[in-house]
Formats: structure tokens, C-alpha cells, sequence
């Protein structure tokens, strides 16, 4: 009789769990690289959004705009009750005050002695010595201009200097009214300079 050979066979689930097992670490490599690329991605976009960050130039003061376009619309306001001067004055104190806030420089002292001269301006239109006190403040504020531009704005000196210089050319003892050329002149080289200083990014 012919002995019948049963051949045993191989069981195939040691096989499949090892498929699952190669399968499952795929897997699991390829999710981690995944995310291993999504937060290169992400700190990429916030490098990028940092970098953005800073200003290219200056916001607008409000108290600027307003001294410069008073002083630019029409210079030619000076009458005898020196209405525009007051004004003019008193715009560019609160100009310079609103700049130096902007830069974080300290003028309160400057600031205290220009409002002073400026209401004295203000009480008695008719008084003849209006351009001492007109010539003081100008000096005042020039002075505070000036060091606010060597604070800030370095590449501004020759501006600066303009605006001391227009503030030597008022006469204290020459009538207002006979030197209006040398007001005016004081009043657009400050709205000049605070104009640059308004839309160029301190150096702070």
C-alpha cells in the first residue's frame, strides 16, 4: 500500500501580522515627518511675520499736520491784532510737544516756557513788545527742535539749523508787524523741519 504524504502547511498570520508591523512604522515616519515639516512651515511664516513687524516710516502726527498745513495754506494772515502769530505759535508748541512725545523726549520745561510767552501774546494783542516775546519763544523752540533732531534724527541737522537761524533774525526790539518776513520765516522753516520729522522713522 503507497504511504500518502500530507504536506503541512505554513500558517500565513505570523506573515501578515509582520506586513502590519512594516506598515504600521511606515506610517508612523511618515506622519512625524509630516509634522516635522509643518512646523519648519510654521516658524518660517513667523520669522517672516516678525521681520514685517517693524515700521518703514512714520505714522502721522495729528498736531504736525495741522501746524504745517496752517503755515503752508496762507503765510500772508499776519494782522495787527497778531491773530495769526498767536495761533501760528501756539500750533507749533503743540507740534513740537506732540513730536517729542512721539520720540519719547522730555521738553515739559521748553514747553511750559513757550505756552507762557504765548498767552502773553494772547491777552494784550496791542502790546509793542509782542516780538521779545515772540523772539524768546522762538528760541525756546528751536532750542527743543533742535535737540529732539540730534536725538532722533541725525540726518537732519542742516534743517535744524535753518529753523535756529530764522529764530536770530527776529528783532526783539523791532516791531512785530514791520518784520513779519522774519516770523513767517521762522513759523515754515519749523513746519519745514517738523514735516520731515513726521514722516521719516526716528533713529531711536
Amino acid at each position: 500500500m503507497a504511504e500518502i504524504k500530507i504536506e503541512k502547511k505554513t500558517p500565513k498570520w505570523p506573515w501578515i501580522l509582520a506586513i502590519l508591523a512594516i506598515l504600521a512604522v511606515a506610517i508612523y515616519f511618515l506622519a512625524f515627518a509630516d509634522d516635522g515639516d509643518y512646523d519648519d512651515t510654521d516658524r518660517m511664516t513667523e520669522t517672516t511675520e516678525v521681520e514685517e513687524t517693524p515700521r518703514e516710516t512714520a505714522v502721522e502726527n495729528a498736531a504736525v499736520a495741522t501746524f504745517v498745513t496752517l503755515v503752508r495754506q496762507d503765510p500772508d494772515q499776519m494782522g495787527l491784532d497778531h491773530e495769526y502769530t498767536n495761533e501760528a505759535l501756539t500750533e507749533l508748541i503743540d507740534a513740537t510737544e506732540a513730536m517729542a512725545a512721539e520720540i519719547d523726549y522730555d521738553i515739559r520745561k521748553d514747553i511750559d516756557k513757550a505756552r507762557k510767552l504765548a498767552k502773553m501774546i494772547e491777552e494784550d494783542p496791542y502790546e509793542t513788545t509782542h516780538a521779545n516775546s515772540i523772539r524768546e519763544a522762538a528760541g525756546i523752540l528751536a532750542g527743543a527742535l533742535q535737540r529732539m533732531q540730534q536725538n532722533a534724527f541725525p540726518d537732519m541737522s542742516a534743517q535744524a539749523d535753518r529753523v535756529q537761524n530764522a529764530a536770530g533774525d527776529i528783532k526783539p526790539d523791532v516791531l512785530t508787524l514791520e518784520q513779519k518776513g522774519a516770523v513767517k520765516g521762522f513759523f515754515s522753516a519749523s513746519a519745514d523741519l517738523l514735516n520731515e520729522m513726521n514722516t521719516n522713522t526716528p533713529e531711536i
